[in-house]
């Protein structure tokens, strides 16, 4: 990409063949973010003739000879137009928070400023701000996480459900469409749901699902079972299962004459798809039918 590109399209001056060749360059999405985010920004009024005639009269009291710069003025705009950037990349990159997602079949280790590990499970996303770590430890969460909280670190995780609080523990939080689950692995686990506050010592866990609150059984693990690449349930809606294996294994899941309200509990492998599908249909007396990327569960008695 020439270097004077940028210029140019600041000014509007890039013909059709030229326009497309930055567009194509590596460094136009950054610009194209920056002026974006910088569309409300107003820079300061300039008066670019009244300013040429100060520095000519400056000029002529100083006895110097004028010299007449024509592209002057066209130098003007484009450093009125650098300048609103570079006030607008400021604003932009300062109060950009920390995003991280992933993808369906996808986890990911995340290290927070207070060396605090998050690992996310698949189809989920935690955002933060990493500026003003120290006077905000307030971790966003959409899916499903596990924190190691770095000991003598406290911070809150924030859900669409519900807000835990945390100082040096090990815990998982699930929060997806209606399904709410916090799991303490070790210390102590403060989870606020509407207007209750609960206290989740280690091997206690907290379930709402659709707003209410569900007694489940209690974590005999160290850490929650998807880490090991295995999906676990206790008295769990069957919709929430087929959701959970649609995200591990990428597989878009539909239903036919079953009842997915039915509850159940057991356990599925989030590597291998046929062998997930017989441990959900086997004591759930569904039937499916898997071709490539998706997978029918019907009912018995389905024509």
């Amino acid at each position: 990409m020439q270097e004077n590109y940028l210029a140019k399209w600041l000014n509007g001056d890039l013909n059709e063949e030229e326009l497309k060749e930055f567009k194509n360059s590596e460094e136009y999405p950054t610009y194209k973010r920056i002026v974006d985010a910088t569309t409300d920004l107003k820079a300061p009024i300039f008066d670019s003739e009244t300013s040429y005639s100060a520095v000519r009269n400056r000029l002529e009291l100083n006895g110097s000879k004028i010299v007449k710069l024509h592209p002057f003025r066209n130098f003007l705009r484009v450093a009125a137009a650098a300048a609103v950037i570079m006030v607008g990349a400021y604003f932009y990159l300062n109060t950009l928070n920390e995003s991280i997602s992933t993808a369906f079949a996808e986890n990911r280790e995340i290290s927070l400023p207070d060396t605090s590990t998050v690992i996310l499970n698949a189809d989920s996303n935690l955002s933060y701000s990493k500026r003003k770590w120290e006077k905000n430890r307030n971790v966003k969460l959409k899916g499903e996480a596990f924190f190691k909280v770095a000991k003598g670190k406290k911070f809150t995780v924030t859900t669409d459900d519900g807000n835990i609080s945390v100082l040096g523990t090990q815990f998982n939080v699930e929060n997806r469409h209606g399904y709410f689950e916090v799991s303490c692995f070790e210390g102590l686990v403060s989870v606020r749901f509407n207007d209750m506050v609960v206290k989740l010592e280690a091997g206690k866990s907290f379930v709402a699902i659709n707003g209410e609150i569900t007694e489940v059984g209690s974590p005999n693990e160290s850490e929650p079972s998807w880490l090991k690449d295995e999906s676990s349930f206790k008295s769990v809606p069957l919709k929430y299962v087929l959701d959970e294996f649609e995200r591990q294994h990428d597989i878009v899941v539909t239903t036919e004459n079953i009842d997915v309200k039915q509850l159940f509990t057991g356990s599925f492998s989030n590597s291998d798809p046929k062998l997930a599908l017989k441990s959900i249909s086997v004591p759930s007396q569904i039937k499916f039918k898997f071709e490539g990327d998706k997978v029918l569960f019907y009912g018995e008695n389905t024509p």
